[in-house]
């Protein structure tokens, strides 16, 4: 369970629901990311992440627009690293 309260909890949790279904979206691919830490931060994250997700998130992302698939990228990292940060602090 994702507390509420933190920031960008929709996405990590409808990225952690997409991987338990085998499902690949940009959400699952921000999780699998991220999963290393966030399993360190007792997240239940389920064992089959996506491999490559980094490029997989890039080329996802510049399917639907390549010209601002760089800046829709960082964003979703930098708010994948703001949703750690926050789940630390509160740990």
């Amino acid at each position: 369970m994702v507390n509420d309260a933190l920031p960008g909890n929709e996405l990590i949790e409808k990225g952690i629901e997409d991987l338990s279904r085998g499902v690949e979206s940009v959400a699952s691919l921000l999780v699998s990311i991220g999963a290393p830490r966030l399993r360190r931060l007792g997240m239940a994250i389920p064992e089959m992440t996506i491999d490559s997700p980094e490029h997989r998130l890039y080329e996802l992302l510049s399917q639907s627009d390549p010209d601002s698939a760089h800046s829709r990228y960082n964003a979703l990292v930098r708010r994948l690293v703001s949703f750690e940060r926050a789940a630390e602090c509160v740990s």
